[in-house]
């Protein structure tokens, strides 16, 4: 990736709607040249999709917690197909320490989320639960660092 790529990565993590119009304004080159380069970013598997961000409360989603699961290694392959299809689970890792999932979840109440933790707990075993009160960093993408003229001839 160039300077040119990075700068197209940071612009579509802060607005993925943005027009090549746009893109090509900030980066300087033509409209066809930055289709091509977003093709050829996507098909190396750097931008991987695109999405909206949504407030969860605003659609009844009033609960987000996080919730580790303490699993044995032969119980992951029941695990992770459960664990895609439930709706409300928008993130789930494979993570070390006493707990080797931890989810990111969303529910209308607590009464939901705590029916969903009791079926965690039926099939799969220990978790651990943390409801989020407020949230200071949403998710967000990494600003990629432009490298200076220089740095791109020693490459």
């Amino acid at each position: 990736m160039d300077k040119i790529d990075r700068k197209i990565v940071n612009l579509l993590q802060t607005n993925a709607r943005a027009s090549l119009k746009e893109l090509s304004k900030e980066c300087f080159i033509s409209s066809p040249a930055i289709a091509a380069r977003i093709t050829k970013l996507e098909k190396a598997g750097i931008i991987t999709g695109y999405h909206s961000s949504i407030n969860m409360e605003k659609i009844g989603f009033h609960v987000k917690a996080f919730i580790q699961v303490q699993l044995e290694p032969r119980q992951k392959q029941e695990f992770y197909p459960y664990i895609q299809s439930i709706p409300n689970v928008i993130e789930c890792n494979c993570v070390t320490g006493d707990y080797s999932e931890i989810m990111e979840v969303v529910f209308p109440s607590t009464t939901n989320l705590d029916d969903f933790i009791n079926t965690i707990q039926q099939r799969f075993g220990k978790t651990s639960t943390q409801i989020v009160f407020s949230t200071s960093v949403d998710h967000r993408g990494v600003k990629l660092a432009e490298p200076h003229d220089e740095d791109e001839k020693d490459k």
